[in-house]
């Protein structure tokens, strides 16, 4: 398919491959960077959406080479959902990929309503999705944040418990552990629980299998089917996303150096 590019955002792995951090595995130069699109048909090809239909995807830049920053990106169809309604393109590119991290991680960890998680970085990226995904499957929640300011935000959405204190996590009281920066807080997670993170750069979960828990580092993956499912969350109202700014094209190095300095509300947005 061929997509005319309105928005995409700036994701960790961006900055990364643009320093030169990720090593061995980037992609050869010329290469175009970016994971997130939010833009309009021009060709869908054989998948049966029109020209003019809006659209997201995740492109998995590292190991395809298919950058999103560019004005028309041509994408297998596997890649791309139709975009939510309720909210603009521009917001809509803030998505795909920590949407992406949370839900199939979420689905690893396969947690049944009233059973209780700890999500690690409640108010980051992705674990501010987890979050609001987690509560709307009924699970119960409870958050560790990095600020004493980010236990507001996720108290409002759906936490029962927000801090910053670890000491404040009851030991084995949780059925399931996402950890979204490598705190491994591994005494959180009862026996025969699951404990995910998707901390790559931090390394695998200590071994637990003395204890009989499940462990994974689960790395994204491209997926429309995905990206339908949390379209349909942001229309019905329980998926909230939130932007800090947006920058155009032309401001793309403002842009990166907005989101080096952190302490951010939200995802960079870039316009086309």
């Amino acid at each position: 398919m061929l997509i005319r590019t309105v928005a995409t955002s700036i994701n960790p792995v961006d900055d990364k491959t643009r320093e030169g951090a990720i090593g061995e595995g980037t992609p050869p130069l010329p290469m175009t960077l970016g994971w997130d699109l939010a833009g309009i048909v021009v060709d869908g090809g054989s998948s049966g959406l029109r020209p003019g239909e809006r659209v997201i995807a995740m492109s998995h830049q590292l190991s395809t080479g298919r950058g999103t920053w560019a004005d028309l990106v041509a994408l297998p169809a596997h890649c791309l959902a139709p975009a939510p309604q309720a909210v603009s393109l521009v917001e809509a590119a803030t998505l795909p990929l920590p949407g992406l991290a949370a839900l199939q991680t979420l689905d690893w960890l396969a947690l049944s309503a009233g059973e209780r998680l700890l999500i690690a970085g409640a108010a980051g990226a992705v674990g501010g999705l987890a979050l609001q995904i987690a509560h709307a499957r009924g699970v119960r929640v409870d958050a560790l944040v990095s600020r004493d300011a980010h236990t507001g935000f996720a108290r409002a959405h759906g936490a029962e418990l927000a801090t910053t204190d670890r000491n404040a996590l009851q030991d084995r009281g949780y059925d399931a552990v996402f950890d979204t920066f490598g705190a491994f807080v591994t005494e959180a997670v009862s026996d025969g629980g699951r404990y995910a993170s998707v901390a790559t750069q931090a390394g695998p979960v200590p071994d637990l299998s003395s204890r009989d828990v499940r462990t994974t580092v689960n790395q994204v993956r491209e997926d429309g089917v995905g990206l339908g499912r949390l379209t349909k969350l942001v229309d019905r109202g329980s998926l909230r996303l939130r932007m800090h700014s947006a920058f155009g094209l032309h401001e793309i190095q403002a842009a990166h150096e907005r989101f080096v300095q952190g302490d951010l509300e939200g995802k960079i947005t870039v316009t086309f």
